[in-house]
């Protein structure tokens, strides 16, 4: 056996050696608390669903899984936190679809990489934003509202919870995808918004079942649309976007997804991510996130890096037409 053979040989044994020991890793993870930092507040709708599911996960663990609240400063001080965190699966991050997908250009310079500080694992919850109007409001569909903005540029008004925030990002998507333009009324609270969507004083908003589904139960607003391909169950009387040649490819969401330090292995991350498919299909699960408006996208960890990269290439060009900057 010649010197170049043996050296082959030995690289090979290594190597399956080295994938033995990280299979065996993800065999045992985890082997203490898993922590999993979130930029949401206590009490929020995302920390509620990140509290269910860290029960489930515990439970299968057999390890407690603790939610670290770190909110404020649009997500970097929960990024900032994490950046501490070692590469083995047992801390983690939960931010939101902003701090990924749109933060990179609406902030000049981002306290992190979102490209190479994150490593998916899988998405945690979906919202899918309705179309918010008064409830004798005359518009009936989007495309009533497309087609008002279109005979009125810049008259016809519409509300989100704050400049930059994804009801705001979303209609300015709206207006890149249809050529119109409407003028944005930002408010401080959500109550404010949708109370002043229910008596006029603006003309729509986009809104989450969790958001806005009271005032749409107590008949102060109506739903006329939903920002996504399909239907959703939690309202299935209410038509996608996608039904209108209008609006068609108009989408309008936030999700919150997990994700691991850079460099952890790839078997752990797969573990992590069917562990959480596995809790997310029981009936506890399910009926949690309909009590609380969500969706459940089941997406693994290349699905989902590819849903970010694309996700990204949209706010990209919407927010580069828009001129938006929030720093």
């Amino acid at each position: 056996m010649t010197l170049r053979t043996r050296t082959t040989l030995f690289l090979a044994a290594t190597a399956l050696l080295g994938l033995s020991s990280l299979q065996a890793q993800a065999q045992t993870f985890p082997t203490k608390p898993v922590k999993i930092i979130t930029p949401s507040s206590a009490g929020s709708g995302p920390d509620t669903a990140l509290r269910a599911l860290g029960e489930q996960l515990s439970r299968k663990w057999g390890q407690p899984v603790i939610i670290d609240n770190r909110p404020g400063g649009n997500g970097f001080i929960a990024t900032g936190a994490f950046k501490q965190a070692q590469p083995d699966g047992h801390e983690l991050i939960a931010p939101d679809s902003a701090n990924i997908t749109t933060h990179p250009h609406t902030f000049s310079k981002l306290p992190y990489n979102p490209q190479k500080d994150f490593e998916p694992i899988r998405p945690v919850l979906l919202t899918d934003f309705y179309v918010v109007v008064a409830k004798d409001s005359p518009f009936n569909s989007l495309a009533d509202i497309v087609a008002a903005a279109k005979a009125k540029p810049g008259q016809l008004t519409y509300g989100s919870w704050a400049v930059g925030s994804p009801g705001h990002l979303g209609a300015l998507r709206l207006e890149s995808l249809t050529g119109i333009k409407m003028t944005h009324v930002p408010y401080k609270e959500m109550p404010q918004l949708f109370a002043n969507v229910s008596n006029k004083e603006v003309d729509w908003a986009l809104g989450s079942a969790a958001s806005a589904g009271p005032m749409e139960r107590g008949a102060k607003v109506k739903f006329i649309g939903l920002g996504a391909p399909k239907r959703s169950s939690i309202y299935p009387d209410v038509p996608s976007t996608e039904e209108s040649p209008v609006t068609k490819g108009f989408e309008s969401n936030a999700w919150v997804g997990l994700f691991a330090p850079p460099g952890t292995p790839k078997a752990i991350k797969e573990k992590i991510s069917a562990d959480v498919r596995e809790a997310m299909a029981t009936a506890a699960m399910q009926e949690r996130y309909r009590a609380l408006g969500y969706e459940i996208m089941d997406l693994g960890p290349d699905q989902f890096a590819e849903r970010i990269r694309k996700d990204t290439a949209v706010w990209q060009k919407v927010i580069q037409q828009s001129g938006l900057k929030l720093d």
